[in-house]
């Protein structure tokens, strides 16, 4: 069984930078993807970033591309959401997600496409 686990998230101001991380147990292939998601207060849940775990292959919502990046460790089986220049907007829940199958383009957005959740780390950016 597959379990992740979410931490990082705190209280930072606008323009400060902040990494989260997820720790996967359990993955037993490389056919294997990990997303971020994120829900607003008020607002519906939504994608952030993914990665698949075999070819390292990156996808990027196009609304935080070039502030948020994401990335994994192979040997700690955790992938890493930076985030830089922040934003009030940026303000959610960050869910980490995982599935034992390769997401495609078409697919990793959706939230029913992912087996495992986290329970959800706390990013509030404020001045």
């Amino acid at each position: 069984q597959v379990q992740v686990a979410e931490s990082g998230g705190k209280l930072v101001q606008p323009g400060d930078s902040l990494r989260l991380s997820c720790a996967a147990s359990g993955r037993t292939s490389n056919s294997f993807t990990m997303g971020w998601f994120r829900q607003a207060p008020g607002k519906e849940r939504e994608f952030v970033a993914a990665v698949r775990w075999g070819d390292g292959h990156t996808y990027v919502v196009d609304t935080v591309k070039g502030r948020f990046t994401i990335s994994r460790d192979n040997t700690k089986n955790t992938v890493y959401l930076q985030m830089n220049s922040l934003k009030s907007e940026d303000t959610a829940v960050y869910y980490c997600a995982a599935t034992s199958r390769n997401l495609i383009q078409s697919s990793v957005r959706r939230m029913g496409e992912y087996d495992y959740w986290g329970q959800g780390t706390q990013v509030t950016v404020s001045s």
